[in-house]
């Protein structure tokens, strides 16, 4: 039988590349970048599956634009990229990749908040750029991290393995989000649940771990800067839009807030001019699930989704059941 047509809109992990190129007859961009909607049109025109990025917008006029189109792979853990109520009405199963990307993800939340706190790149910059003249009992102060506040907005399981990792620093955990975890895994964290105003009101480092939806859009705006501590961090390594970058921006000049670190933008890939000139902010490429054992995984989970359905079978880790 003829292999199934799959597009796939970025270069994935060569492995990953690999065993797709194995099973299906993939199809891809001449050049490795961000897509146009119509580049992505154009590159998934006759095919029955297709694998987006969470930078891809695919929305309904990309979903109808294909007739043949069966199954929409995303390579992530979100898909608010994608136009799900499109996608169902024309039985088109949409996957994800969930749970592998928790660990990575967490690590990388912990590197922010070390390398943020400890003014770990200015110090990188000040020994590359040849002006390091020695110890000195004022440079570089940061603040500690041992045994203060983490407030963790989002308890899903990233945001768990973020309050995990901060028992081997003897922190006092608090956390906000729209359900409570079980009172198990309460005590297991020694986590307490409190209003979103106390969490920040009291919090030295605030890590947010929510999807992006309407009512997570600026979840952190100017008022909920202004009950930051002034020493207090704020750390996001979820979507950029849940914070009001503008806001923050503000916050950070006047000094209202001691810093933040930030894997994910607004508007990325460009980012508020104001961010690049501060000193105070570690600013990542959105890189979380930036790790080659990661990427593979991921790319393993992506074939699984497609080879369920090319098979007639439901696909793991299904989104939009129909």
């Amino acid at each position: 039988m003829p292999m199934k047509k799959v597009y796939v809109t970025r270069h994935l992990a060569p492995q990953a590349m690999q065993q797709l190129r194995k099973h299906f007859d993939l199809a891809t961009p001449r050049h490795d970048q961000s897509l146009s909607q119509r580049g992505i049109i154009r590159g998934m025109r006759g095919r029955e599956g297709l694998i987006s990025m969470l930078s891809d917008s695919i929305d309904r006029a990309t979903i109808t634009s294909n007739t043949s189109l069966r199954v929409i792979a995303n390579y992530a853990v979100g898909y608010n990229n994608i136009d799900l109520e499109a996608a169902s009405e024309r039985k088109i199963y949409v996957t994800n990749t969930p749970d592998i990307l928790t660990e990575t993800s967490a690590d990388l939340a912990w590197a922010l908040i070390m390398s943020v706190s400890r003014r770990i790149v200015e110090a990188d910059s000040l020994i590359r750029s040849g002006q390091w003249r020695g110890w000195a009992p004022t440079q570089l102060l940061g603040s500690d991290i041992w045994g203060k506040t983490l407030g963790v907005i989002g308890m899903g399981r990233i945001g768990q393995a973020v309050a995990m990792r901060a028992r081997g620093f003897q922190m006092r955990l608090l956390y906000f989000g729209r359900h409570r975890i079980s009172s198990r895994m309460e005590r297991t964290l020694k986590a307490e649940y409190v209003p979103l105003r106390k969490l920040l009101n009291y919090s030295d480092y605030v890590s947010l771990h929510v999807p992006f939806t309407p009512q997570t859009h600026h979840l952190i705006g100017p008022r909920e800067l202004e009950w930051m501590k002034p020493t207090a961090y704020l750390i996001n390594t979820s979507r950029g839009r849940v914070v009001d970058e503008r806001s923050l921006v503000i916050a950070l000049r006047k000094k209202q807030i001691a810093g933040a670190g930030l894997d994910v933008f607004e508007h990325e890939p460009k980012i508020s001019p104001g961010l690049l000139k501060l000193k105070n902010t570690i600013l990542l490429p959105h890189i979380a699930s930036a790790s080659s054992e990661t990427r593979i995984r991921m790319g393993e989970i992506v074939f699984r989704s497609l080879l369920a359905v090319f098979e007639g079978h439901p696909p793991p880790n299904w989104v939009n059941p129909f």
